[in-house]
């Protein structure tokens, strides 16, 4: 019967909402709010969406591009101790080009493609971004400025940048390269899998763990001395006790206790006063005679 009632409540929580996978949603009706920014009621978001408005310095729209970009755990494999990573992590365009990006988000939780740093007079916050809650699809358009430059692309959730997911995305020549985008360069703090230490880090530990177990050691050897001599008084007390408290009732005992409590507490305080009478009294000191 328990084996049956286990296998039940297991079967429950396997095909209950929370382990079972999230149906994947195309986000493609969602009410705008102006400004470019889109939402829906699904967890799916568009803000900074420029389908039109050429930026200051463009002409025309130079080129019209498409573009699926991924986003998910899967991604982060080929980096070792990354987390999250966007499928593609860097993008080249041309100055006053048209793109259209379809994200992808393939995990069961929120996930962002970002972009900061455009120009504000024409995207709310200088921002333009995408956001999908669970596995689904979302699109949004912008158009690039003239300009030479780098952009970064990546996830805004916690943490989830830190963790990998990120990219550049450069604008004609760029303005050079990104630290730490994942397969393309370098990390600012090298990611180090050889299991060693460097000496400048193992010495001030070493010194912090050989005091830390000096102060242990000691204290475990004051914390033994304190049991040996309390073992000891209860080995002397025991037969004292057994033969102060036989026949009487759990009431008496306790009447008993208490009285004993109270003596040695009234006891102790009568010493303590007298050593404080004795030593703690000041001295008469004679003044010299005439």
């Amino acid at each position: 019967m328990r084996q049956l009632l286990l296998i039940t409540l297991l079967s429950l929580a396997v095909s209950s909402p929370a382990f079972a996978k999230k149906q994947f949603i195309d986000h493609n009706r969602l009410m705008d709010h102006g400004d470019g920014h889109l939402m829906d009621m699904d967890g799916g978001m568009v803000m900074g969406q420029n389908i039109n408005t050429l930026p200051g310095g463009c002409d025309k729209i130079e080129a019209v591009e498409e573009i699926t970009v991924h986003a998910g755990h899967e991604y982060a494999k080929k980096f070792p101790g990354r987390m999250y990573a966007f499928d593609i992590q860097e993008y080249q365009f041309e100055p006053c080009t048209k793109l259209t990006v379809h994200f992808v988000n393939d995990d069961n939780i929120r996930h962002q493609w970002m972009m900061h740093g455009l120009p504000k007079y024409l995207y709310p916050k200088g921002m333009f971004h995408l956001e999908v809650t669970g596995p689904g699809k979302i699109s949004g358009t912008l158009i690039f400025p003239p300009n030479d430059k780098t952009y970064l692309v990546h996830c805004d959730i916690s943490q989830h940048m830190e963790k990998g997911m990120k990219g550049q995305l450069k604008i004609g020549d760029g303005s050079g390269d990104l630290p730490s985008i994942p397969g393309v360069t370098a990390n600012v703090i090298q990611d180090d899998y050889s299991g060693s230490i460097p000496e400048e880090i193992i010495k001030p530990l070493s010194k912090a763990a050989k005091a830390k177990a000096s102060e242990a050691q000691a204290n475990n050897s004051g914390f033994s001395w304190v049991m040996v001599i309390g073992i000891l008084a209860g080995v002397w007390l025991a037969p004292v006790l057994i033969r102060r408290f036989k026949g009487m009732s759990a009431g008496e005992i306790i009447s008993a206790i208490v009285e004993m409590l109270s003596q040695g507490i009234a006891a102790l305080i009568k010493i303590v006063s007298g050593l404080i009478a004795k030593y703690g009294s000041k001295k008469v000191i004679e003044l010299p005679k005439k």
